[in-house]
């Protein structure tokens, strides 16, 4: 098809969605956005790198912690002058991500990805999930990590995101309701869930 398809990946932390998004992409022959996208978004915006580095899929800061950081743009884009430097952050990558569906189809991990294209009828999106025991041996085994820790580690990680995508976004992260389709990759492992979504991709559009 001529149109663009991206594919946006959410995930809870240690279920592979961000293999998942890296195979997807491999299989479609496009490009996989994660942390990359924090890159790009630095360079379209003309912020730092190390302020996205930062503010990554985490919740709104406080005030103070976004007037010092607004110290520290080294340089910033007068489109986001105005903005507390946590609003220019999601922005710049909202911009980023819209901008690229534009250009090119590819798969995006992540950093609400879904809400900036929420309007976009060639988008599809997705969130993979794994039962909790599944991404504890999986984070012990990532990060070497004790069980307790592995999974004080995973809410943690988890709330951060929630709370990220639910302050920026109208929807609520994890919700079937917010999503094009839900697969757990312990069911069905992540080539499964590549699979799956290929075939949604292809029975959407009729041909990938």
């Amino acid at each position: 098809m001529n149109e663009k398809v991206v594919i946006t990946i959410g995930r809870q932390y240690g279920s592979g969605g961000h293999e998942v998004g890296r195979r997807l992409a491999e299989k479609m022959g496009v490009r996989c956005y994660d942390k990359e996208l924090l890159e790009l978004a630095a360079k379209n915006s003309g912020l730092a790198e190390e302020l996205f580095d930062k503010q990554d899929e985490k919740p709104a800061g406080s005030l103070l912690y976004s007037m010092v950081m607004d110290t520290y743009s080294f340089g910033y884009s007068d489109a986001y002058s105005d903005m507390p430097i946590n609003q220019r952050i999601f922005l710049a990558q909202f911009d980023t991500i819209r901008k690229l569906a534009e250009e090119e189809s590819c798969v995006i991990v992540g950093r609400c990805a879904d809400y900036a294209l929420e309007d976009n009828p060639n988008c599809v999106s997705v969130f993979v999930t794994a039962p909790m025991e599944n991404r504890i041996q999986t984070i012990m085994k990532r990060c070497d990590l004790s069980e307790k820790k592995a999974e004080a580690h995973i809410i943690k990680t988890d709330k951060k995101r929630s709370s990220y995508y639910d302050y920026y976004s109208d929807k609520k992260w994890g919700s079937s309701s917010s999503y094009d389709l839900c697969a757990s990759t312990a069911d069905i492992g992540i080539d499964g869930v590549v699979d799956l979504i290929l075939y949604y991709v292809d029975k959407k559009f009729g041909k990938r």
